[in-house]
């Protein structure tokens, strides 16, 4: 069992940073990938970024690939996003989750836990 908890989501200006955290619970977390997730009101939600077990690869879609940064630490249970050159269509509520990578491109997350989400807000 994994519990996570996100946190460090606000209001930003278009061009700005923001930095998410999600912190972990379980002895377990180290086993399993670990992503992020958003959802836009209407909208589905969609996969943003992920990151091996170890750490060693990171994966990303295309809307964020170049200004997002997804990192864990194992030893501290922790797994963070930061958020670069921020626009108004990245404002959604941000969810952590853990699970497995699925290595049919684009590379995705499959999710088992989930954590309750963060807003993020972009004005313009």
């Amino acid at each position: 069992q994994v519990q996570l908890v996100e946190s460090g989501g606000g209001l930003v200006q278009a061009g700005g940073s923001l930095r998410l955290s999600c912190a972990a619970s379980g002895r377990t977390f180290s086993n399993y990938g670990v992503g992020w997730f958003r959802q836009a009101p209407g909208k589905e939600r969609e996969f943003v970024a992920a990151i091996t077990r170890s750490g060693g690869s990171t994966y990303y879609s295309e809307s964020v690939k170049g200004r997002f940064t997804i990192s864990r630490d194992n030893a501290k249970n922790t797994v963070s996003l930061q958020m670069n050159s921020l626009k108004p269509e990245d404002t959604a509520v941000y969810y952590c989750a853990s699970g497995d990578l699925v290595y049919v491109p684009p590379v995705t997350l499959r999710p088992t836990y989930w954590g309750q989400g963060t807003q993020v807000t972009v004005s313009s």
